[in-house]
């Protein structure tokens, strides 16, 4: 399964949670940047969604292509924020609510990177389903 989110992607991860003391006790929240980032993603992953959520070991490859400013080349990739690891959080999150997998444990295998374009931003996002090996 290959798709292409035709989206901006977001910057706001899943590691951005506070933490405020109510009563003396932590409460952990998501601030604002993070709800819409999730409620982006999910907009445009359920279009893509199967009918039925995939089993078995899966490979999930994904590319996020950020918008070119003027100092960035078209084609490099973007050695800055967001860290790679917490925007596949985010979007792993995001696919298990949209029903692509049970659960994201079965992703077993994944490639992430992040480069700067001027052909359109968005998220590349390709899954293959894995022999199980014994």
């Amino acid at each position: 399964m290959k798709f292409f989110l035709d989206i901006e992607p977001p910057t706001a991860t899943a590691q951005m949670k506070k933490v405020s003391i109510i009563n003396g006790r932590p409460v952990f929240y998501e601030p604002a940047a993070v709800k819409q980032a999730k409620r982006l993603l999910l907009g445009a992953l359920v279009k893509h969604a199967p009918e039925k959520p995939l089993e078995g070991p899966l490979f999930l490859h994904a590319a996020w292509l950020y918008p070119a400013g003027r100092s960035h080349k078209p084609g490099t990739w973007r050695v800055t924020r967001p860290d790679t690891d917490n925007i596949e959080k985010l979007l792993k999150d995001c696919m298990t609510k949209c029903g692509f997998w049970k659960d994201d444990a079965q992703v077993v295998k994944e490639t992430v990177e992040k480069r700067w374009t001027d052909n359109g931003a968005g998220i590349e996002i390709e899954i293959t389903e894995l022999e199980v090996t014994v």
